[in-house]
């Protein structure tokens, strides 16, 4: 945890990563904290960069997106300039949502989301295999969603 955040910080970005739409004041009452405090400590967490964005989570399901694959990604040749040039155009397809790289077997593990299996197998002929230096691809697909969360354990992190 990072060494400026105290006690009422880390409260204070619990609270915002469970539910951003809370207003100062119920933040503030939260906590035992008058609005004007609150106020300028969330403002201090946003200028530091503790909170990248506020956003809404959607329900990709009720959205039609059925299918979640985790598709680990081995470049055929490596180099900065292939890695970089990788990283730039999956960053650019919105199926993408995450996309690391990994040590030991795999270059990268990319997490992608499709309406359904006709859809996933369009993107990866049509948009993942059409760039430069893949050399393999294997598709997981997630069967059953267990869990599946934004918040950070920071409870854990004191």
């Amino acid at each position: 945890m990072s060494a400026e955040l105290n006690s009422q910080d880390v409260k204070i970005l619990d609270l915002l990563q469970r539910d951003a739409s809370l207003t100062t004041q119920e933040i503030a009452d939260q906590i035992n904290m008058s609005q004007s405090p609150c106020w300028r400590r969330i403002n201090r967490l946003l200028e530091d960069g503790h909170i990248d964005k506020q956003v809404a989570i959607l329900n990709r399901e009720k959205l039609g997106m059925e299918v979640v694959v985790f598709a680990t990604v081995n470049l055929s040749t490596q180099g900065r300039n292939n890695l970089e040039e990788f990283e730039n155009e999956v960053k650019q397809f919105p199926e993408v949502t995450e996309c690391y790289t990994m040590a030991g077997t795999w270059d990268y593990m990319l997490k992608i989301v499709a309406r359904n299996i006709r859809h996933y197998e369009i993107f990866v002929r049509e948009k993942l295999m059409t760039l430069a230096h893949i050399g393999e691809v294997h598709s997981h697909i997630a069967v059953t969603e267990i869990k599946n969360s934004t918040e950070l354990p920071l409870s854990t992190q004191l």
